[in-house]
């Protein structure tokens, strides 16, 4: 390789793509990976986004299926959103956390470590759900609530 050649490598893991779909008010943006990390594939399709702010170009995270995560929400680390599951509000979901079904997350909820949230779990408020914790069916975590497993 000589000194005028310089190899520059892709920094962005996914884009927006031109396709929409609304959200009550909120505009959404189809995702699209561009090279592959964890499980997902270049040219995979993912889930909805309001904007780059909700999901992290960094780590493993992945928002996929028709999963919603807008507002000032945020996906980050090797945390993922599927299925029908909606993020939304200032809801952090971070770690290697995974949230499926038709689980919703709002406020200033926050799931991180290894918590599995599936089924239609809601959380809400400023609770906190960490650990090992895994909720599913119709369970709801809100307020100051704390549950660590």
């Amino acid at each position: 390789m000589n000194g005028t050649t310089s190899v520059h490598k892709n920094l962005m893991k996914y884009k927006l793509t031109e396709e929409t779909k609304k959200h009550g008010e909120v505009t959404l943006y189809l995702i699209q990976a561009l090279q592959d990390f964890g499980n997902v594939q270049a040219g995979s399709y993912g889930g909805w986004v309001e904007g780059e702010r909700n999901l992290s170009q960094e780590g493993d995270c992945w928002v996929g299926g028709n999963a919603l995560v807008y507002g000032n929400a945020r996906v980050c680390g090797n945390a993922r959103v599927y299925g029908n599951a909606r993020v939304g509000g200032d809801a952090q979901v971070y770690g290697d956390a995974r949230v499926s079904g038709d689980a919703q997350f709002s406020g200033d909820a926050q799931v991180y470590g290894y918590a599995q949230f599936s089924g239609d779990a809601l959380v809400c408020g400023n609770a906190q759900v960490s650990g090992d914790a895994q909720v599913s069916g119709y369970s709801w975590v809100c307020g100051d609530a704390r549950f660590d497993a």
